[in-house]
């Protein structure tokens, strides 16, 4: 018993956990924001695609596709 209280007063005095917590809460907001920034351009990309063939097909004989 008095190993396992040992062992527990080490791990809440060891600030190496807390650290690789904040640096794993860190990453996944890195990674959310990364995610949707991607989302975004690639919906803005679509519709400027969209428009840009909507113009060509209705000013040109050729088809956009």
């Amino acid at each position: 018993m008095k190993k396992l209280m040992t062992m527990t007063r080490q791990f809440r005095d060891d600030e190496n956990g807390a650290a690789m917590v904040e640096y794993t809460i860190l990453l996944g907001l890195i990674a959310a924001a990364t995610i949707a920034t991607i989302v975004l351009v690639a919906t803005w990309i679509t519709g400027t695609w969209s428009a840009l063939c909507t113009t060509l097909d209705t000013n040109s004989t050729v088809a956009c596709g």
